[in-house]
């Protein structure tokens, strides 16, 4: 199968999960009052989805390795979907709360499987440049899930819209079964070897660096996603629509990442590059902290999806290199490590609007991502960081 076939079956899973766990978040105050609960608890359904999806990673990943990538995303997307349809009919915040979790678990078998093999099949000179075109797709879902979901909530409820993501889940896992009928059968799952890979992957120091880096980043990035409907609501900027819209400029940030790419790689070099996105993310953070208004929000989300892909996707090409005959163990690493810190995010940006304030809060944010890129840039260039795993 060629490379272009291959992200090309990858690409329809990736945006039907995509799509599927973005739409929550431009709902928050829909769903809310729906359920008469408070915003701030149907945000943690973003926590909900996360962390699970990170737990999961450390099985998956080993499990993948053995069993084949193919086979366990056939079922992971099976799983997903069941998610998704079972949402449809949540009779309560209790049942949500816990399809999300499962869809959360269940999710964690596409994209990080995907990149894994994606790193399997491209070489590393190309890798980059490949990612970033399967990543068109994720970031098409995000912004389909964020700005599409938000819009037309307002028309077909919550509800229709997990029954329009339950429908995108089931032509993804049609088009794997078919695109990946004819992949090899896998071998035999075995403790021993995945527990020996995982000890030869976290002795690796820029394994090691690599899975700090991008926790950290998830942290500081992704925790005020939740709350921009609340904060838009609650200052009159806007509804579930507008923030559905202002949400989705972060997708357009990284689909102006996905078109420069090339030209970002060959003009600015790895180091470089890192510093820049540490500072698109940093002033945009800072800008999410100072306005009201949707379209201010939509614009700084541009920039801090620009800054965010600059970070992202330099970090996940890396990672497909530490441990080319585990590789889908360290990307599962990697995954693990990016959704904890997706899940705390959410958790410390609550806490800091309540007691810091909007300001207060996203400029800390701001100042740690740059301190990601700044660190990224240096570290990764050090000659102890340039080891591979076996």
């Amino acid at each position: 199968m060629s490379s272009r076939n291959l992200i090309r079956i990858l690409a329809v899973s990736g945006f039907a999960g995509t799509f599927s766990s973005r739409a929550v978040e431009p709902m928050v105050g829909i769903i809310a009052r729906d359920f008469a609960t408070s915003p701030q608890t149907i945000a943690l359904l973003s926590a909900a989805f996360a962390l699970p999806y990170a737990f999961i990673q450390p099985i998956l990943g080993p499990v993948g390795d053995a069993l084949g990538k193919e086979r366990v995303m056939k079922v992971a997307l099976a799983l997903l979907f069941l998610a998704l349809a079972g949402s449809v009919m949540a009779p309560d915040v209790t049942s949500l709360f816990g399809l999300r979790i499962l869809a959360g678990a269940a999710a964690g078998g596409a994209v990080p499987l995907s990149i894994a093999l994606i790193g399997d099949r491209v070489e590393m000179a190309q890798r980059q440049v490949a990612l970033s075109r399967y990543l068109v797709a994720i970031i098409i879902g995000q912004l389909a899930g964020s700005s599409f979901a938000g819009l037309i909530a307002e028309f077909i409820g919550w509800r229709g819209v997990f029954s329009l993501s339950t429908g995108l889940m089931a032509a993804a896992l049609a088009a794997t079964i078919v695109g990946f009928r004819d992949a090899p059968a896998g071998g035999r799952f075995d403790m021993g070897a995945a527990i020996l890979r995982y000890r030869d992957i976290l002795s690796n120091p820029r394994a090691l660096a690599l899975f700090g880096f991008v926790f950290v980043e998830a942290v500081a990035i992704f925790g005020i996603f939740p709350y921009v409907a609340p904060l838009l609501e609650q200052s009159g900027g806007g509804g579930a629509a507008q923030a559905g819209f202002a949400i989705g400029g972060f997708a357009v940030g990284g689909l102006v990442y996905s078109l420069l790419v090339t030209w970002l790689l060959r003009t600015l070099g790895i180091p470089r590059l890192l510093v820049a996105g540490g500072i698109c993310a940093c002033l945009a953070l800072v800008a999410l902290g100072h306005t009201a208004d949707w379209k201010f929000y939509g614009a700084a989300m541009i920039l801090l999806g620009l800054g965010f892909y600059m970070l992202h996707n330099t970090f996940q090409a890396q990672v497909t290199e530490v441990a080319p005959k585990a590789r889908a163990s360290a990307v599962a690493l990697h995954a693990f490590s990016f959704f904890v810190g997706q899940a705390i995010g959410v958790v410390f940006m609550g806490f800091g609007l309540r007691h810091a304030g909007l300001a207060a809060s996203t400029g800390t944010a701001a100042a740690v991502i740059l301190g990601v890129g700044v660190t990224a840039s240096v570290v990764l260039m050090l000659p102890r960081f340039q080891t591979r795993g076996r």
